[in-house]
């Protein structure tokens, strides 16, 4: 309060509202030599840095029981080996069941027209999930690659992994690549309509009661996800 200007304010005010003596005295008793007690607002500054720290965790931990683990990258599942298969696994026998569970599958979904083929069988494998079909490449651009027998492991968007009865695993491209499936019918009846598709060529082998059809790989290059929403048309292929 030793600023002048302060005082002659402070006085003036008290002027207003009591006479002059009783302003002083006031002034001098109250106002002049009186200390100014502040409440603080905040923790002392040695404590501020731990307190936001302590908040800091505190939140963490709430988002951490709120929130879901993430899904791992494509990098993190490579490095994990989540899309290899471990030499003790590389055993034809142990696909031996899927591919059985397979055959159930795609009877199920072909119903009767196992027996009939036609339009709609050729829908209904556009769409279907391969992952344990017995294929047979029955021509390729690759020579080498003819003959390729076994059981799908792996259907991505430009291989097929087959592992054969010899326990190999090959990677064929489906780029230029021709792929036969036979489905043993369960009637074993004979019938004589062919069948015929977009990217698919399936038969009835009235002989041997099976569901013969072939998978057109450059028609074919879908990852299972996409094909079972994906819409196919029927047109004319040039390259047949």
């Amino acid at each position: 309060m030793s600023n002048p200007k302060t005082q002659s304010v402070t006085q003036a005010l008290l002027a207003r509202a009591h006479s002059p003596d009783s302003a002083n005295r006031l002034y001098t008793e109250k106002i002049q030599h009186r200390t100014l007690h502040l409440r603080p607002t905040s923790p002392p500054p040695s404590n501020a840095r731990e307190a936001r720290e302590k908040a800091r965790k505190k939140q963490a931990e709430k988002r951490k029981k709120s929130l879901r683990p993430r899904p791992l990258s494509a990098r993190q599942r490579r490095k994990l080996g989540l899309y290899q298969i471990p030499k003790e696994g590389q055993k034809y026998s142990i696909f031996e069941p899927l591919h059985s569970l397979w055959l159930g599958y795609i009877r199920e979904i072909l119903g009767n027209e196992i027996n009939t083929g036609g339009q709609g069988a050729a829908a209904k494998l556009a769409s279907a999930d391969f992952h344990g079909a017995g294929v047979e490449v029955v021509r390729s651009g690759c020579v080498s690659r003819v003959g390729i027998k076994g059981i799908v492991i792996k259907d991505s968007r430009f291989v097929l992994e087959i592992i054969t009865p010899k326990n190999q695993i090959k990677t064929v491209p489906k780029e230029g690549t021709i792929f036969r499936i036979e489905v043993p019918a369960k009637d074993k009846e004979e019938t004589t309509a062919p069948a015929s598709a977009e990217d698919k060529q399936p038969d009835q082998d009235a002989g041997t009661g099976k569901f013969v059809f072939e998978l057109h790989g450059d028609q074919f290059s879908y990852r299972p996800a996409d094909r079972a929403t994906k819409k196919f048309k029927t047109h004319f292929l040039k390259n047949l």
